[in-house]
C-alpha cells in the first residue's frame, strides 16, 4: 500500500510539473470568478455594501467547492481519461484493487490540491480583506468533508466506468454542489436542519464556516453527526464503485469506449 501511494504521489507530482500552465491557469480563473462575483454584488449594493461573517462563510463555500471540483476531476475524470487512452484495462488487471488503486490516487492527488486550493483561498482573502480563523481543530470537521467527496468521487467514478462518458453529467452534479456549500444550513432549525443533517458534506461546511468565518468553538456533537454523514457517503460511494466495476466485467465493456 505505501509503495502505490508513493507511486501515485509520484505520478500526480509529474503531471503538476508537466502541466503547470493548466494548474496556474485553473487558479486565475477560479480567483477571477469569485472576484468578478464579489464585485458585481459590491456594485449591486452600493457603497453602503458590509457582509461581514457572511463573506467569509461565502469564502469558506467556495473554496470547499473548488476542493470537490478536483476530487471529482481525479476519480471520474480519471477514468474517462483512462478510457480514451486505452489503459483502463491495465488498471483493472493490477495485482490492487482498482478502488485502492484509485483511492491511493485520489490522496496523493489531496496533498497537491490542498496546496493548489490554499494558495487560491489566500488570494481571495487578500483581494477581498476578509480575516478567516485557521485554528489546528480546523481538520476535523475537514476530514468529514472530504469523506463525503470521495464517497461522491467513487459514485460518480461508477457512472464512468459503466457509460464512460459522464463530463456533462458531472457539470451539472459540479454545480448542484455549490448549494450544499454556500448555503448555511447549520443556521436551519427544526425539520430542515434534520434535513440539513442528512445532506452529503453540508454538517461538516457548516462546522467550517462557524469555525473559521464566526470563530466559533468546534461543536463536538454535530462534528459527531458530520463524521457519521462522511462514512455513510464514503462507504455507499465505494460500494457502488464495486458492483459498477463487476457489472462492466459482466457484460465484457470494461475496456469499451
Amino acid at each position: 500500500m505505501i509503495f502505490l501511494f508513493l507511486a501515485e504521489l509520484k505520478r500526480s507530482w509529474i503531471q503538476l510539473i508537466r502541466y503547470s500552465s493548466e494548474v496556474i491557469g485553473g487558479m486565475v480563473g477560479t480567483t477571477i470568478i469569485f472576484y468578478g462575483l464579489f464585485l458585481s454584488s459590491r456594485y449591486i449594493a452600493g457603497p453602503g455594501f458590509q457582509l461581514g461573517d457572511r463573506l467569509d462563510s461565502i469564502i469558506v463555500g467556495y473554496v470547499l467547492w473548488t476542493l470537490m471540483i478536483f476530487i471529482l476531476g481525479d476519480i471520474a475524470g480519471g477514468l474517462q481519461q483512462e478510457a480514451r487512452t486505452g489503459t483502463l484495462e491495465q488498471l483493472f488487471l493490477s495485482p490492487y484493487s482498482a478502488p485502492l488503486i484509485f483511492l491511493a490516487r485520489a490522496i496523493a492527488s489531496l496533498l497537491l490540491n490542498l496546496g493548489i486550493n490554499l494558495g487560491i483561498l489566500l488570494i481571495i482573502i487578500a483581494l477581498t480583506g476578509s480575516q478567516l480563523a485557521f485554528p489546528p481543530i480546523l481538520f476535523l470537521p475537514l476530514l468529514t468533508v472530504l469523506l463525503a467527496s470521495y464517497g461522491l468521487a467513487f459514485a460518480m467514478g461508477s457512472l464512468a466506468l459503466i457509460l464512460k462518458q459522464v463530463q456533462q453529467l458531472l457539470s451539472v452534479f459540479q454545480f448542484a454542489l455549490l448549494f450544499l456549500f454556500t448555503v448555511p444550513v447549520e443556521t436551519w432549525s427544526g425539520g430542515l436542519r434534520r434535513l440539513g443533517w442528512l445532506l452529503p458534506m453540508a454538517p461538516g461546511a457548516g462546522l467550517m464556516r462557524s469555525v473559521m468565518a464566526r470563530g466559533e468553538a468546534l461543536d463536538w456533537g454535530i462534528w459527531s453527526i458530520a463524521l457519521l454523514n462522511g462514512l455513510i457517503y464514503f462507504s455507499a460511494g465505494v460500494l457502488l464503485f464495486r458492483w459498477a466495476e463487476t457489472e462492466v466485467k459482466r457484460q465484457g465493456k470494461l475496456s469499451g469506449y
